[in-house]
Formats: structure tokens, C-alpha cells, sequence
């Protein structure tokens, strides 16, 4: 096969060129980062139960007619995905208060928010990706106000799409991030969900027992951060319940 051009990678994704103009090849790596990569090691799998989770919200959310930059899945790591102009932000929904919200406010973790709350960050590892509001990002030009007006819906949109997805399986959606890209269709713009969407870029609670199963098990140092996905990959039936005494289950092709 011949060897694939990259374009650009980051701490847990490669992209490469795709096989057709406008399209991209996104591989998902084991690797796991947090503190702004202060702290990382490599996890057995991770990059394939993050690939079939993102792949699962995204057909989930183009289902209901949110769009996202997502084509199909080529293979257990890698998935074929639109090119899209990201906007340098990071969009932020919080619906029960946990991370940097706690220490910035004096917030208990776990205290639920009295609505979904949107922030944004600057995209910028060195900077630490920092807060930003609304008047920033118009000032110095990353996204217009019907940009933002629009991201807030898109945002917004997929909380509740994801929100009552996981209330079914019974995790509790604490907040999520996602990326949102430009394209363009002839001379019309417009923003589709981006990036991927996966414990890597969730907090999951159990509903039942707050157990976390998303990646502040690898920060926090509260387990395996593998078993916490799988956990969440068989309940929303991405994964099949394996024969007993099988820990991790075998995943569907």
C-alpha cells in the first residue's frame, strides 16, 4: 500500500491525506494525555473503542439531522471523515459541575447546573487553551457573531441528543467538548461538528454510584481508563456483552 501523506498530529489522532479531494483519513492513537499533556502513557486500545464511539455519536447525530464531518469507518483505527476548516475554539457544554468550573467558581463538583451552560476556549496548547467569551472571539476575528449564534445551536443540539442517549443507558452526561469546521458547498458556508466526540472529550457518571467512566479515570488516577470505555461501549451496545468471565468484550468489525 502506498505509504499516506500526514497532515497534522495531535495528542490522541493522525490525520492523513484521504483518498479523494476534500476528505481525510483520521487514525486514532492509544496514546492518553491530560494537564495539558503534562501527564500521558499509552492504553492498549483505546484508539479503537475512541474510533466506534465517535463513529456511533456521529451516525447518531447525522441521524437526527445534526451535521458532522464524518463519512464512514474504514477500519478498527481509522475512519474517513470530510476536510473542514476548524475554528479555534473549543466548545464547552456543562449541564452538572465538574473540572476547571469547580476550581474558577468554587462550585462542589457534582452540583447540577441550573441550564446547559456553554463556554469557549482558545485553541492553544501553549497558552493552556484558555477561557474565552464572545467578545474575544469577535474581536479578534476566529468566528462572527452568526458563527457564534450558530455554534452556540449546534452545541446545544448535541447535548441534548447525547444527554438523553446516555440517560438510557444510564450515565449521566456531566459535560462534553466538541470542535466545529467551516465548509463550503459552492459559495455557501457552514459549520458542521468536527474532531470526534468520545469519553476522550466527555465526563460520563454513572447515574447510580457518579463511578467515572470517562478519561478523569486516567487523570485522577481512578482505574483502568480502557475497562471505564469498554463499560461504556457495551451499555450503549457498540460492544456485545461478552461470555462470562470474559472481561473485555470482543469488538464488532
Amino acid at each position: 500500500m502506498a505509504r499516506r501523506k500526514k497532515v497534522y498530529e495531535g495528542k490522541a489522532k493522525i490525520l492523513y491525506e484521504g483518498p479523494e479531494p476534500g476528505t481525510l483519513v483520521q487514525y486514532f492513537k492509544d496514546d492518553a494525555t491530560a494537564f495539558n499533556a503534562e501527564k500521558r502513557d499509552v492504553i492498549d486500545g483505546k484508539g479503537v473503542l475512541n474510533n466506534r464511539l465517535s463513529e456511533f455519536f456521529m451516525t447518531g447525530l447525522t441521524s437526527v439531522g445534526v451535521p458532522t464531518h464524518f463519512i464512514k469507518r474504514i477500519n478498527m483505527r481509522e475512519q474517513l471523515i470530510r476536510a473542514v476548516e476548524i475554528i479555534p475554539l473549543e466548545v464547552v457544554v456543562r449541564n452538572v459541575a465538574a473540572g476547571s468550573i469547580c476550581s474558577r467558581l468554587g462550585i462542589e463538583e457534582g452540583t447540577p447546573m441550573p441550564r446547559p451552560i456553554v463556554e469557549f476556549y482558545f485553541k492553544n496548547d501553549e497558552l493552556g487553551d484558555p477561557l474565552v467569551s464572545e467578545e474575544h472571539i469577535i474581536a479578534f476575528g476566529w468566528a462572527a457573531q452568526q458563527d457564534l449564534d450558530d455554534m452556540v445551536s449546534l452545541a446545544l443540539r448535541v447535548n441534548d441528543f447525547l444527554s438523553g442517549l446516555m440517560l438510557g443507558v444510564g450515565i449521566k452526561l456531566v459535560d462534553f467538548k466538541i470542535e466545529i469546521g467551516r465548509i463550503w458547498d459552492n459559495e455557501f458556508m457552514r459549520l458542521i461538528i468536527a474532531d470526534e466526540i468520545s469519553p476522550d472529550s466527555c465526563r460520563l457518571w454513572d447515574i447510580e454510584t457518579n463511578r467515572k467512566l470517562d478519561k478523569d479515570v486516567f487523570r485522577r488516577d481512578l482505574g483502568d481508563l480502557a475497562d471505564a470505555y469498554t463499560e461504556v461501549a457495551r451499555r450503549l451496545g457498540v460492544m456485545p456483552q461478552g461470555p462470562s468471565g470474559v472481561s473485555k468484550p470482543t469488538l464488532i468489525n
